[in-house]
């Protein structure tokens, strides 16, 4: 009886030493990758953090951006005029609203844009997407009604 007494006491000590053996060197493990780290840190040679700006290419120059805006705004006119039933009225309203879109449109223009338009004669999507805000913002009514008033209040 003893001698079984004698066994589990020392099972039970060697499961205890044997986690703290497991314990202290998983301790020493911690600072060595650090210390690593920091050696590897050191050697890496530093690059410069660039910002999200960019270079923007080449300007695009004032008579590039005025044949855009003229070839633009014909372009839209016969494209809106092709659809309509009554094209003499329609010039007038359809000729104020493509030049108001070109000349929004042409505030950001880039160069490439410029050039696949007027020298490739394509629509790139850029284009497409300025068109559409510069349309919205064009033919949108400037002047809302008003709402109806109860008991006074505007709503």
């Amino acid at each position: 009886m003893k001698n079984l007494h004698h066994q589990q006491n020392l099972v039970f000590s060697i499961l205890i030493s044997t986690a703290i053996v497991f314990t202290l060197a998983g301790c020493s493990d911690e600072e060595k990758p650090k210390q690593e780290q920091a050696v590897v840190q050191d050697q890496t040679p530093k690059v410069e953090q660039h910002s999200f700006d960019h270079p923007h290419g080449p300007e695009v120059t004032d008579m590039q951006k005025h044949q855009f805006e003229h070839d633009f705004a014909a372009q839209c006119v016969d494209r809106e005029l092709n659809n309509s039933t009554n094209k003499i009225e329609d010039a007038e309203r359809l000729t104020k609203s493509c030049e108001c879109i070109a000349t929004y449109m042409m505030k950001d223009l880039t160069a490439q844009e410029a050039e696949k338009f007027i020298t490739e004669h394509e629509n790139p999507q850029s284009l497409r997407i300025k068109f559409e805000a510069a349309a919205y913002e064009c033919l949108q009514e400037k002047a809302h009604p008003e709402g109806p008033k109860l008991f006074g209040k505007p709503q």
